[in-house]
C-alpha cells in the first residue's frame, strides 16, 4: 500500500499566511510515501515567493516531487518569460522539470504543461506522453501502479470557461496506452475525481484534481488537498478541506476499483448476477 498527498496550486504571493503551518502540520501528520505538487507554488514567479515556497517545501517531512504551472514562469518579466522561464523555479525549487520517483509498489512521472507563449492555457506534448511512457517502461511487466503529474488538467467538466490543455486527448490516448493508472491535476482551483471520458478500446484512467492548498483566490471552493491511498487493484482519494478554524480535515472521498478495462468508481460498480 502506498499514500500519496497530492498539493496544488500554493500560490505564495497570493496566500493565506493562517493557512501555512496548519497545512504543514497535516502534511506532516499523515506521515505520506509521497507529496505531490502539481505547480503554481507562486503567484507571479518572484524570488521572495519562491523562497516562501523553498521555505515551505523545506518543512515538509516526506519525500517530494514538483512540476511548475503557469505561475511558476514571470509574466511581467518579458525577457526572463522568453529567454530563461524556469530559470528561477529551478534554483529555489528543483533543476529537473519532469522528475521522477518509483519504488516496490509506484512509478511517478512528473510532466512539464506550461507553454511560455500562452500564459494560462497549457500544452503536453507528444515528446513529453513518450517521456511518461518511458519511465513507465522501466516497470514493464509488474504490477506497480503508473502516475503522472502534471499542472493542467487533461480533461475538464462542462462548467469550466478555461481553454483546454493543447494536445489532451492525443496525450489521453498515448498514456493510457502505456499503461498510465493516475493523472494527478490543478490549476482550476477546483476539486474532483473521476475516470476520463473512455474512447473505444482506451483504458479508464483516473483523472484527480486539487483545487489551491493556499490561495487566497477561490473559485467558491475552501482551500483544500487530496491524500491518495493505493492498494493492489484499489484507489481511494480523499478531500481533506480547510475549516473556518484553518485546520484541514477530510470532508469527501471516493473510492475506485480496478477492471479489466481500467478504474471505475466502487459506488458505480454493479453486483455480479
Amino acid at each position: 500500500m502506498r499514500r500519496i498527498l497530492h498539493l496544488s496550486d500554493l500560490h505564495f504571493g497570493r496566500d493565506d499566511p493562517a493557512l501555512i503551518d496548519p497545512l504543514v502540520d497535516a502534511v506532516n501528520r499523515l506521515e505520506p510515501d509521497l507529496v505531490a505538487i502539481s505547480g503554481d507554488l507562486t503567484q507571479r514567479a518572484r524570488v521572495r515567493q519562491f523562497e516562501a515556497a523553498r521555505d515551505f517545501i523545506d518543512r515538509i517531512g516526506a519525500p517530494l516531487l514538483t512540476v511548475p504551472g503557469n505561475h511558476d514562469v514571470p509574466l511581467d518579466n518579458l525577457f526572463l518569460r522568453f529567454l530563461a522561464p524556469f530559470s528561477r523555479y529551478r534554483r529555489w525549487i528543483g533543476e529537473e522539470l519532469e522528475p521522477e520517483h518509483g519504488d516496490r509498489e509506484m512509478i511517478v512521472k512528473g510532466l512539464n504543461t506550461v507553454n511560455r507563449w500562452s500564459w494560462q492555457r497549457g500544452r503536453i506534448s507528444p515528446r513529453a506522453v513518450r517521456a511518461a511512457c518511458d519511465a513507465f517502461e522501466t516497470g514493464a511487466g509488474d504490477s506497480r501502479i503508473r502516475i503522472v503529474v502534471v499542472h493542467h488538467p487533461l480533461e475538464h467538466g462542462p462548467d469550466v470557461a478555461k481553454k483546454l490543455t493543447r494536445g489532451a486527448g492525443k496525450a489521453i490516448d498515448g498514456l493510457a496506452e502505456c499503461g498510465a493508472d493516475i493523472v494527478l491535476t490543478g490549476h482550476l482551483h477546483l476539486w474532483g475525481a473521476g475516470t476520463f471520458a473512455v474512447r473505444q478500446g482506451q483504458r479508464g484512467v483516473l483523472q484527480v484534481q486539487a483545487g489551491s492548498a493556499l490561495s487566497d483566490r477561490l473559485r467558491g471552493e475552501p482551500n483544500d488537498f487530496n491524500l491518495l491511498t493505493i492498494d493492489v487493484g484499489r484507489v481511494r482519494v480523499e478531500r481533506h478541506a480547510a475549516d473556518g478554524a484553518h485546520r484541514f480535515r477530510p470532508v469527501d472521498a471516493r473510492e475506485f476499483v480496478r477492471l479489466g478495462g481500467g478504474w471505475i468508481r466502487e459506488a458505480e460498480r454493479r453486483p455480479a448476477a
